[in-house]
């Protein structure tokens, strides 16, 4: 009787097949993965916009106006530049906060986050800028 060999290991249609699937695979998860990133490092950004924000929203509450909430004045925490962390420009006038954010980590410096505060009780806050446009922001 003939004896039956027993095939072991991969032919190599196998292998491509394999290779082909995971190129694919990666070409879709790199790019998720650099938004993901970028995002995350936005965030800090975000984040440098609360303290401004509650300092707005006391000047509205004594003023009862935006006018003169201005970066320094009534409660309002001073305009900066160069902030630490990954803010370059920060600065209020009546009320809106400009973010500049540094050139860094895949986030370009017209990627600005701006917040505008419409004169209601309690405030509501609207965002717009390059984070938003790009997404890397809410």
């Amino acid at each position: 009787m003939r004896q039956l060999s027993i095939q072991r290991g991969f032919t190599l249609i196998e292998l491509i097949i394999a290779i082909a699937i995971i190129a694919i695979l990666a070409s879709m998860a790199i790019p998720s993965y650099t938004q993901y990133t970028t995002r995350a490092h936005y965030a800090e950004v975000v984040l440098a916009a609360q303290p401004v924000k509650i300092g707005v929203e006391q000047c509205y509450q004594i003023r009862r106006v935006l006018d003169d909430c201005d970066g320094g004045r009534y409660g309002v925490p001073a305009n900066r530049v160069t902030v630490a962390g990954a803010v370059d420009n920060l600065s209020t006038s009546n009320g809106v906060i400009t973010i500049t954010p540094d050139a860094t980590n895949g986030i370009l410096a017209t990627d600005t986050y701006i917040l505008t505060p419409t004169a209601t009780s309690p405030l509501s806050w609207s965002a717009s800028g390059g984070a938003i446009t790009n997404g890397y922001a809410q």
